[in-house]
């Protein structure tokens, strides 16, 4: 295809791990039992994603307990206490706290590559979460024996491992989750927080060389969650010139669910660098409705009007299960979204001869 297209990463868990984790928290099953209906889902999710046309593919996250959690899952450093994180209808989100240094990752994301491309017949994208997203953790009152400079400089050295060991376990390419951006510029709107998180995350891309930069991402969205949103009242022209600081050669942009996406184009246009490859959402998971590929063909042919379809993509808005109890979009339709955005990003390109 001559318009690249590609996933976000989440999908919807099936029934069968959902009531296994319970079960497994439960203790009803045993880790062995759990492991395996991972396994039959990562394997239904990649063959779904496969048959709906995805030239590249993700495991959906179906072994994560969330997007943002996964390298502290089972980490006895971690207390409960952290940032909270409010949803425009009214629920919440908490972030754990760290208890104790230094700061070490009880996962990488290596182990979900390997998993996925046990199953995978076409290239795989990882998903990783920032390191800006995970200075949260680092408590307001701070740490004896163990201060927040530190702790950064531990957390820049992971998650640069992170990164490293995603593409040695074969990942064709890494996309940062930076969800936290829009909702900086509403928690400060003086953009001090939201550029102190774009030059931490440029601490750990500048580790790697022009070609592995290449080949990873940062993914914004105004978070989602419960077929809810953190910050989507946050004007985006507000968080834009300072996304593309970013030292990455990829953007993975929500914009299908955007009421201005004009406007956002323009942005885009404006700020983006040469060398940086604009991947634009045209299907939006918080909308329950399947977009038609026609529907989906006039968002890219609007987008091309502003982007040079030499660095011209397709994704969706987001990820559809970012966290691992968010039954808000059914599986199902996570797949038909999918199909559709591959078939309408075909159209586009026909149309535009490329």
């Amino acid at each position: 295809m001559a318009i690249p297209t590609e996933p976000i990463g989440s999908i919807p868990r099936p029934r069968a791990l959902l009531e296994g984790m319970q079960a497994f928290q439960a203790g009803n099953i045993d880790r062995d039992a759990l492991d395996a209906l991972f396994d039959d889902a990562v394997r239904e999710t990649i063959a779904a994603e496969e048959a709906a046309g995805s030239p590249v593919v993700t495991d959906g996250e179906q072994r994560k307990p969330s997007f943002v959690t996964y390298p502290i899952d089972g980490l006895d450093s971690i207390g409960p206490g952290g940032v909270t994180i409010p949803f425009a209808d009214g629920h919440t989100r908490q972030l754990p706290k760290l208890t104790a240094g230094p700061f070490r990752y009880a996962t990488y994301a290596d182990a979900y590559v390997e998993g996925a491309k046990r199953f995978a017949h076409r290239p795989v994208k990882q998903a990783v979460i920032s390191a800006s997203a995970l200075s949260l953790l680092y408590p307001q009152e701070g740490l004896a024996d163990y201060s927040q400079a530190e702790f950064l400089d531990d957390l820049v050295d992971e998650a640069e491992q992170d990164i490293r060991r995603s593409f040695a376990a074969g990942a064709d390419s890494v996309q940062i989750d930076f969800t936290e951006g829009r909702l900086a510029v509403k928690l400060d709107p003086s953009k001090s927080l939201l550029q102190s998180f774009v030059d931490l995350n440029n601490r750990v891309l500048d580790r790697f060389s022009d070609e592995e930069r290449a080949r990873i991402g940062v993914h914004t969205c105004p978070g989602g969650d419960h077929d809810s949103t953190h910050s989507a009242d946050v004007d985006y022209a507000e968080l834009l010139p300072l996304l593309f600081e970013h030292r990455a050669g990829r953007f993975y942009i929500e914009l299908a669910g955007e009421s201005d996406r004009p406007g956002v184009l323009r942005a885009i246009a404006k700020h983006a660098k040469p060398d940086q490859r604009i991947f634009v959402g045209v299907v939006d998971p918080i909308d329950p409705r399947v977009e038609s590929a026609e529907e989906v063909r006039d968002r890219v042919l609007e987008a091309a009007d502003a982007i040079p379809l030499d660095r011209l993509g397709t994704t969706d808005d987001c990820g559809f299960a970012p966290f691992g109890d968010d039954t808000g979009t059914a599986r199902e339709t996570a797949f038909a979204k999918i199909r559709a955005r591959v078939e309408g990003t075909a159209l586009a390109a026909d149309q535009l001869g490329v």
